[in-house]
């Protein structure tokens, strides 16, 4: 191996979230020293993700095909839409195991100062969807951030035009939180509890 080619493992290294220099730097030196499989079965991972995996057409998930099971499982609650802003939002949901309806994915909440508006994270797809006739009743499950209460206003107010039912989370999940690194409990009780 180069040493560009280390540099380029780096590099990539430090694409994922939290992982600097030194962390990206430890996991290389890893791989190459104590566990070249290891190597090369993410190599194989993540190309095949990079090449298999795409968004549901129906909820914005990933999936291999183009409906995911979620969306495509008779035993679900089709009158009830949760709406969450990433995929990982939605596996930590679905992981409490009280929620039975169907989800809706916004690959985003809006983040006017970066330049993401509404048009940028999918809220005409997701008015479409609820005005479907069969859904009725949208749950918010936005992150308690600045940015995901806004979200969630704009869409609690579009939503209620199309005269559909709006709920939120309950407040149990802390201000300021990603619904991904929730706890459990506290997920499923922010569920039960919504208003």
């Amino acid at each position: 191996m180069t040493e560009r080619s280390l540099d380029a493992l780096i590099e990539a290294l430090r694409r994922l979230p939290g992982v600097g220099v030194k962390s990206a730097q430890r996991m290389a030196f890893h791989l190459l020293q104590h566990d070249r499989e290891g190597a090369r079965r993410l190599a194989v991972a993540l190309q095949a993700a990079s090449e298999g995996i795409r968004h549901c057409e129906r909820c914005h998930t990933f999936t291999e095909a183009a409906v995911c099971s979620t969306c495509l499982d008779g035993s679900r609650d089709a009158r009830q839409l949760l709406v969450v802003e990433t995929p990982a939002d939605q596996a930590a949901l679905e992981r409490t195991g009280s929620y039975r309806g169907l989800y809706f994915v916004l690959m985003g909440r809006l983040r006017p100062l970066d330049g993401i508006g509404i048009a940028d994270i999918g809220i005409q797809a997701l008015l479409e969807r609820a005005a479907d006739g069969v859904v009725q009743e949208v749950i918010l499950a936005t992150g308690f951030t600045a940015e995901g209460e806004a979200t969630a206003h704009v869409l609690a107010q579009a939503l209620k035009a199309q005269g559909l039912s709006v709920t939120r989370l309950a407040r149990g999940v802390p201000a300021g939180s990603e619904l991904e690194y929730v706890d459990l409990s506290t997920l499923a009780h922010a569920l039960s509890d919504r208003h």
